[in-house]
């Protein structure tokens, strides 16, 4: 049996075993320190289950799906070695199509014209530069959310660079996906998702969140930092620099969790091979998986 995609720590967690290891595709979990916002596996489950993946780069450092799909082939190369199976789980639908579906040789991008785009996004911003290219690339403006800044940037530079549409690149590219692989999606009802993100991120500040995002100023790790503007450490930011009060960020990171997790829903439904659980149905689940494993 090939990788496995899935899409949450708790399900893998219950039907890893001595079967399956982990490959967490989570944007944030690989930054070091960035614990509690990012809702990493505690110590006690990386015990009972190997992870792969996490903590591997500090908050200042640049990590992109050319990364991870370096990382998580050496990672899957490993698992397989020692007999078991990867078992992807996370919620980056880049990081999961990039490694599945491949990513293409795109050639580099002049330095000049990368820090033209950075300019221009800070002061243009980024609804400017999204209309932008959804002049010069429609194919890739459509894949990403108009705030997305990073990809904003980087469809306008491989465009400027090249000559070519980053979408372009899409269809010359080969990844991981075989006839063995399984791809499992969990869409909960929408009131309940609500209610997950809601207790969530309360029980993350109850954890001690704000300190966290405190203590990571306090070492040198800014508000510029794209991992310190995901979901929950940019609105905690805002706060802290005093341009939201504390109930104002929180309502506000619940707010984008919920459009995000719209966004991961939508993004994922592109995919046909996914089978999809209206709940988490382990037991279901399960038997897909060792009915595929032994079929």
């Amino acid at each position: 049996m090939g990788p496995t995609a899935s899409g949450k720590t708790d399900i893998a967690l219950g039907l890893a075993g001595d079967i399956f290891e982990i490959i967490s595709a989570d944007s944030v979990q690989v930054y070091r320190r960035l614990d509690i916002g990012s809702g990493k596996p505690s110590p006690a489950q990386r015990e009972a289950v190997r992870h792969h993946l996490i903590d591997i780069v500090d908050p200042d450092r640049k990590f992109t799906a050319g990364d991870f799909c370096r990382e998580a082939r050496l990672a899957a190369q490993d698992i397989e070695g020692r007999g078991k199976v990867p078992l992807f789980v996370g919620g980056t639908g880049l990081y999961i199509d990039s490694f599945f579906g491949g990513l293409s040789g795109i050639p580099p991008v002049d330095p000049l014209v990368n820090a033209a785009v950075k300019d221009e996004l800070e002061r243009r911003g980024p609804a400017d530069l999204y209309a932008e290219l959804g002049r010069v690339d429609p194919a890739f403006a459509l894949r990403i959310h108009p705030n997305d800044r990073q990809r904003i940037a980087r469809g306008l530079e491989v465009y400027r660079s090249t000559g070519r549409p980053l979408s372009d690149y899409f269809g010359e590219k080969t990844g991981a996906v075989s006839g063995e692989t399984v791809f499992i999606g969990l869409n909960p009802s929408r009131e309940d998702l609500r209610g997950r993100i809601e207790r969530r991120f309360d029980r993350m500040m109850d954890e001690g969140f704000l300190d966290e995002v405190r203590s990571l100023r306090e070492s040198g790790y800014g508000p510029e930092l794209g991992s310190m503007r995901s979901i929950g450490y940019r609105e905690l930011n805002l706060h802290l620099d005093g341009k939201l009060s504390l109930a104002e960020a929180i309502q506000a990171a619940k707010l984008e969790t919920k459009h995000y997790a719209k966004r991961q829903l939508t993004w994922f439904r592109r995919n046909g091979r996914i089978t999809w659980f209206e709940d988490f149905q382990v037991e279901k689940i399960e038997k897909l998986l060792y009915t595929r494993m032994v079929g």
